[in-house]
């Protein structure tokens, strides 16, 4: 028998704001190697998504907004009436689906975003529902409580779901603890990397950063939204500690995010504002010349379901350093680590890493030898035993 998947997603790559639609993308493309047939339900988007010919994407036309604006909405917690119009239409979308196309075997949902799409296919249809929970609104508050109408969401999405699927043991016991969810109805299932070509990029040389290199200046990067639950403020503070206990030290900031203008402004306090460089948002070749082209990979987040970056700066050689509370440290082992609050832990980690180059070498090749373990090949073959386990059960229910 062929499974049939109605995927209900909010991005893919290249349109992406983060690691969601990565991982949407990849574990789709796994899934399809399988044999899966996977109908992609995805808001409305001018921008065509050349290259996915594993799966049926299936924009919702009705959408009047552009969904990249909608990680920058929910994640400043503003504007929630905007997200509701998003999601109403792409309600009723997924129910007209339902309507006209052959019945699926699992509707799979992906995060708080296609939550209540998910509810309401499930209730419509009586087909199995199956909840991705790749951050909760605790992640994105950074430890927060955040904004309680998506604490609603997720709560009554988890609630309704037949199976939880969580990118981590981390996430896992967040859920069972933040919203008393039973833990046998949780799986986990850890995200992989892929260094696929997701988007074409014109060849971008970080010339600046190589006569850095040149002059016995480390790298340390970081990658990611800015926003608080990355931790960036933390990083910036940790960044001048070190920097003022060895000054051949540069800084680079990669992503976009609302908390952008407020990290340029502590950088300038902090006195390190010529050491750190903002890049804004960055994808393809430059990204990845960014992780080749670092000493260093840094982490920072306060409460980090996974974290994707991590398991690719490790693919480039790159050493990585994580804090305690992200998920990829469950399967990068070997990588150094701190809690995201204690910046002169990190302080000394940046400085050891860049005094000492068999060290960096050390975390490097360690980490390597992990990466041959991990495939979304892998990651796809656990999914299918969650669709298995819950189709077995539809049939004899």
């Amino acid at each position: 028998m062929q499974l049939k998947i109605l995927m209900l997603g909010w991005e893919l790559p290249p349109h992406n704001s983060g690691g969601l639609g990565v991982a949407c993308y990849q574990l789709s493309k796994a899934l399809a190697s399988y044999g899966v047939q996977i109908d992609f339900v995805l808001p409305s988007t001018t921008k065509p998504h050349e290259g996915v010919d594993f799966m049926n994407v299936l924009p919702v036309t009705a959408c009047q907004e552009q969904h990249k604006d909608v990680y920058k909405l929910s994640y400043a917690n503003k504007d929630i009436t905007s997200i509701k119009t998003i999601q109403a239409d792409y309600k009723k979308f997924v129910e007209q689906y339902l309507k006209t196309h052959e019945t699926p075997h699992v509707i799979h949902a992906h995060d708080w975003l296609t939550l209540e799409a998910g509810v309401h296919a499930k209730k419509i249809s009586g087909v199995p529902l199956v909840a991705h929970v790749h951050a909760t609104e605790f992640d994105r508050s950074g430890g927060g409580y955040g904004n309680p109408f998506i604490h609603e969401v997720e709560q009554h999405g988890l609630l309704m779901a037949d199976r939880i699927i969580a990118v981590s043991d981390y996430t896992k016991r967040l859920i069972v603890q933040t919203y008393h969810i039973p833990p046998e109805k949780i799986d986990v299932v850890h995200n992989s990397f892929a260094l696929d070509k997701l988007s074409p990029a014109e060849r971008i040389s970080y010339r600046y950063l190589d006569m850095l290199k040149k002059d016995g200046t480390s790298i340390v990067a970081a990658v990611g939204r800015l926003t608080l639950q990355k931790g960036l403020m933390q990083f910036l503070d940790a960044a001048a500690k070190a920097y003022y206990r060895y000054n051949r030290l540069a800084f680079v900031v990669a992503g976009s995010g609302e908390q952008r203008d407020e990290l340029i402004a502590r950088a300038a306090e902090l006195g390190i504002a010529e050491q750190v460089i903002f890049t804004g948002f960055v994808r393809g070749t430059a990204w990845r010349q960014l992780y080749e082209i670092a000493d260093m990979f840094v982490m920072s987040s306060i409460s980090e379901p996974f974290g994707i970056t991590a398991l690719e700066a490790a693919a480039h050689g790159t050493p990585v350093v994580m804090t305690h509370q992200s998920g990829v440290a469950e399967v990068l082992t070997h990588s150094l680590k701190y809690d995201y609050w204690d910046t002169d832990r990190l302080a000394d980690i940046m400085v050891n890493i860049a005094s000492s180059h068999g060290l960096r070498e050390a975390i490097a090749a360690n980490a390597s030898s992990q990466l041959t373990r991990l495939s979304w090949t892998q990651m796809a073959e656990r999914c299918l035993n969650v669709y298995h386990g819950m189709t077995r059960g539809a049939a004899h229910a």
